[in-house]
């Protein structure tokens, strides 16, 4: 039997590997009242994979996670977490494997930092000792830099703070399969960095809402650009982040300069101007 530690709870094994650790086969998501929010979208990502979802307000990238993470259930088609379809998953199981990070949270501010991180072992909390939970909890919060906020509470914190401790309960909660929507809301740009590349270090599947394309190209292993509840393309940044693509759904066009300094390829995201 493998030996159970921190480590190897909240790094993931497979990063690299083919292994399809999210399937999504989305023929229609009917909208309440009426109408389709999403139709036509299929995609896989690997394990260890981060998948960037872009596209303009109001094109289906929120509707897409919540699909996945079974708060929509209005679906025709087919949603597959490591070969099993999750509508067949009871519910203690997909709480284990799927972790949720919402645009719009909101925990009763009374808690402790640490006890609303706390929160993320819920799914696991007759798996193993106490112990064991409480060290996963301190390195998630050591992680996401929150170590001497640990004991203040939630109403005390700045909502960058509290972002990073929402992060905080996604690692705690040791998932297969983590959904980000906007992760980088209330963080200034040094903050966005960290937190994405903390994200990607960590060798867990993701899928993450991004507004901010100028993260998009060091984050993501590829990109899913949506328009009007619709897939467009699903490619490698360098194939997505493009004017071809762009344009039509942003009315923004992409060229790359080299870095004055390095000489690095840098991404420049530009609205034309229109006589």
């Amino acid at each position: 039997m493998k030996h159970i530690t921190v480590n190897n709870l909240i790094a993931k094994d497979g990063v690299g590997t083919n292994e399809s650790v999210l399937s999504v086969n989305i023929l229609s998501l009917a909208r309440p009242g009426g109408g389709e929010l999403l139709s036509g979208i299929r995609f896989e990502a690997r394990a260890g994979e981060c998948l960037a979802v872009i596209g303009p307000n109001g094109s289906g990238k929120t509707s897409l996670l919540r699909a996945i993470s079974q708060e929509l259930t209005s679906l025709k088609g087919e949603i597959r977490l490591l070969g099993r379809s999750l509508t067949a998953l009871p519910r203690q199981q997909r709480a284990r494997q799927v972790a949720v990070l919402a645009q719009n949270d909101t925990p009763d501010m009374r808690l402790s930092l640490e006890d609303y991180v706390a929160l993320g072992r819920i799914p696991h909390a007759r798996d193993m000792p106490g112990s064991l939970h409480d060290a996963i909890v301190a390195n998630a919060i050591k992680e996401t830099g929150l170590l001497r906020l640990r004991r203040r509470s939630l109403s005390a914190l700045s909502g960058g703070e509290r972002q990073r401790a929402a992060l905080a309960r996604v690692l705690a909660q040791t998932p297969d399969l983590v959904l980000l929507d906007e992760p980088t809301n209330h963080l200034d740009p040094p903050g966005r960095v960290e937190l994405l590349s903390l994200v990607k270090s960590k060798g867990i599947t993701v899928l993450a809402v991004l507004h901010d394309m100028s993260l998009t190209e060091s984050f993501a292993d590829r990109v899913l650009l949506l328009s009007q509840g619709r897939s467009v393309i699903c490619d490698t940044p360098e194939r997505v982040l493009v004017s071809e693509y762009l344009y039509p759904v942003f009315g923004l066009t992409s060229f790359t300069v080299p870095h004055p300094d390095t000489g690095k390829a840098l991404r420049i995201f530009e609205v034309p101007h229109r006589a």
